[in-house]
């Protein structure tokens, strides 16, 4: 893999890296990306998706192998850790500029009390931090709580505005990674590169994505706009002060008319605008407008010198900005006539949060396909590499997802991630693909058995031969057990039943923080974790506490998420076969993820339980399967009782 990574820095040509756990690829990209960086002077950019990660690159693998690299490269290198400025304390704010008003808390004596504390204790810690990172912050705070303390980058003053630009954590982050041959940062933050165009990373020419599963999920995440009647509120309370009263007042009906709508509509996406959305959304998006124009230019003369009153202002305007551009971005989407030729996708989300039911418009892109082709393929040399990219046992189906040309078209829709941004350029971006297998002999290590007995899973939970068949295996093999489920009710419940019938433990999600439980199911070997989808990815348990992996159904999207819909039904338009791009594409890399917690050192042996027939009996269950480590395959019970107990007698 090194050599692969060399080869494509040298070349130019971008390459996918599939590098099972324990294959050690974080030292196969770092090593030439730090040979290059040293020798040319230039920044590589290392991208990962979980702070997990990012935490082992800065704080155990760079600095053994800058030490390692330097007699070889005659100096050692630098490296550093840059986030989004919403991660870094802001003096501003600490010391006396407004902060957030939390008005949905405001009749909830208790939250607000529980936020003072918060806040109180950011305080505390600010005066021991030396990087004003919020994962330094242990235990951690609310959301809510460190929006009292932090600016997003469009709030933010500017180092040469802000009275404390020069002492700034998000500042003297970004200049450390100037100065750095290598840079560890997080998707979202690349996104935020490509989107915006404004150089939040510092100049560089290689960019390495681990965990590049993930990467359409977090850039999708970062374009996703949101408008609602909070939304609209939250920019009239920082605008207030700065407008005069008759122009709020404008913004003010118009967020009501915006209430007034959404209460009335059912949740899910528009396919074409709801009656009478219309003229609300044009309202909202002029109201806003006239809002933005009346707090006008740069102040100057003594105001431009208050940060107070420059941090309100910067304040108000982005929360402004945020709502019209919304507004507008929704209209602008159903002026094209065609649903398959529209860039966006918009659909009213319904969510319920003890007891308050929160309705918000969404409006997110229907690939980032084009994105990522025009703004990091054709800027950089691109690795991407994870344990798990391949589906259907090949590349293309998250290649045309990135903006790339499928190598084998015959197999893939190249139009189906692009959608109406379908690429003419595709065959001057090349780009080579390598899978380095793994250090596990898996078909001697781990077993896959599919539950073919079983009936296909319903909607109305666990039936009972499914409880009966999870009771039977977790007894066998003495708990042990990392239950993988669609629903953290299905979780519960399968928690709860399971407490009945047997005499291990077992632990749920919710019961403690994850990382806690986790932690617990590693000490205690008969002790078996039930949980639901962060579960899936991440969880690193080596040794014999860890001896099932049971996955109660295929993790297939939901069928009414919106933003999956439309992209299916857009695929379908071009006489592609929507569900296996996009449902069985999603199902089968989550699927892999879930698989991989099985094995995770050389000694490990196990069993992976699918207890969803459909695995072996639909017609997309050998796609599913072969994107799956090659696991001897059985569908018979006793076969599998009689391997988890003997492993439980080892």
């Amino acid at each position: 893999m090194a050599s692969a990574v060399a080869h494509s820095i040298d070349t130019g040509e971008h390459l996918a890296v599939q590098a099972g756990t324990g294959t050690g690829k974080s030292l196969a990209y770092l090593v030439p990306s730090l040979r290059h960086a040293v020798e040319s002077g230039r920044t590589v950019v290392v991208s990962t998706a979980t702070i997990a990660l990012q935490r082992q690159l800065v704080d155990r693998d760079l600095p053994r192998l800058a030490k390692a690299l330097t007699p070889a490269l005659k100096q050692e290198p630098r490296f550093a850790i840059l986030k989004g400025r919403g991660n870094y304390l802001c003096l501003n704010k600490l010391h006396g500029a407004p902060v957030d008003d939390p008005a949905e808390e405001l009749f909830d004596a208790f939250a607000v009390s529980r936020l003072g504390r918060e806040v109180k204790r950011i305080t505390e810690w600010s005066s021991d931090t030396e990087t004003g990172d919020r994962d330094e912050l242990t235990p951690g705070v609310s959301d809510q709580a460190w929006r009292q303390m932090s600016v997003t980058s469009r709030e933010c003053l500017g180092k040469a505005r802000c009275p404390y630009g020069e002492d700034c954590f998000a500042e003297r982050a970004r200049v450390d990674a100037a100065k750095s041959d290598v840079v560890v940062t997080n998707h979202a933050m690349l996104a935020i590169d490509a989107i915006t165009g404004i150089a939040v990373l510092p100049e560089h020419d290689v960019v390495v994505i681990d965990e590049a599963h993930e990467l359409v999920d977090r850039v999708t995440s970062a374009a996703t706009a949101e408008l609602s009647s909070s939304s609209v509120s939250a920019a009239l309370r920082r605008c207030g002060k700065l407008v005069e009263e008759e122009t709020l007042d404008r913004l003010a009906g118009a967020g009501d008319g915006l209430a007034d709508l959404i209460e009335d509509l059912r949740g899910g996406r528009w396919e074409e605008l709801p009656g009478g959305a219309g003229p609300v959304l044009a309202s909202v998006r002029d109201a806003a407008w006239a809002v933005r124009t009346a707090i006008g230019p740069a102040e100057r003369g003594s105001a431009a010198t208050d940060p107070d009153a420059a941090a309100a202002r910067t304040a108000a305007l982005a929360a402004i900005d945020d709502v019209h551009d919304t507004a507008v971005r929704i209209l602008e989407t159903f002026q094209e006539t065609d649903p398959a030729a529209r860039r966006d996708v918009v659909w009213l989300s319904v969510d319920e949060f003890r007891g308050v039911t929160r309705r918000v418009v969404r409006v997110a892109p229907l690939s980032v396909g084009g994105l990522l082709r025009t703004r990091l393929f054709a800027d950089s040399t691109v690795i991407l590499t994870s344990a798990t990219l391949t589906v259907g046992g090949s590349f293309d189906g998250l290649a045309v997802t990135w903006g790339l040309p499928a190598a084998n078209p015959s197999r893939v829709d190249a139009a189906l991630a692009t959608g109406s941004e379908a690429p003419s350029d595709t065959a001057t971006v090349r780009w080579n693909s390598l899978d380095v297998g793994s250090p596990f002999d898996h078909g001697r290590a781990g077993i896959l058995y599919i539950a073919k007995h079983l009936s296909a899973p319903g909607r109305d939970g666990a039936a009972p031969a499914q409880l009966d068949e999870i009771a039977q295996l977790v007894s066998a093999a003495g708990g042990r057990t990392l239950g993988l489920f669609s629903s953290m009710r299905a979780a519960k419940a399968a928690a709860a039943e399971m407490r009945d019938r047997l005499d291990t433990p077992v632990l749920c999600q919710g019961d403690d923080a994850t990382g806690a439980l986790v932690d617990r199911f590693a000490a205690d070997e008969a002790t078996s974790l039930f949980g639901t989808l962060s579960l899936w990815q991440g969880v690193d348990v080596p040794g014999p506490s860890l001896t099932l992996v049971l996955i109660d159904r295929i993790p297939f999207p939901r069928p009414d998420d919106p933003l999956m819909v439309a992209r299916q039904r857009a695929i379908e338009s071009r006489g592609g076969n929507g569900f296996l791009a996009v449902a069985a594409n999603h199902a089968a890399l989550l699927l892999a993820q879930g698989v991989g917690r099985l094995l995770r050192s050389t000694n490990d042996r196990g069993v992976v339980a699918v207890l969803d027939p459909r695995l072996a009996t639909a017609g997309y269950g050998g796609y599913l399967r072969a994107s799956l480590p090659p696991f001897w395959e059985t569908t018979d019970p006793d076969v599998v009782r009689r391997s988890l107990r003997r492993l439980a007698e080892r």
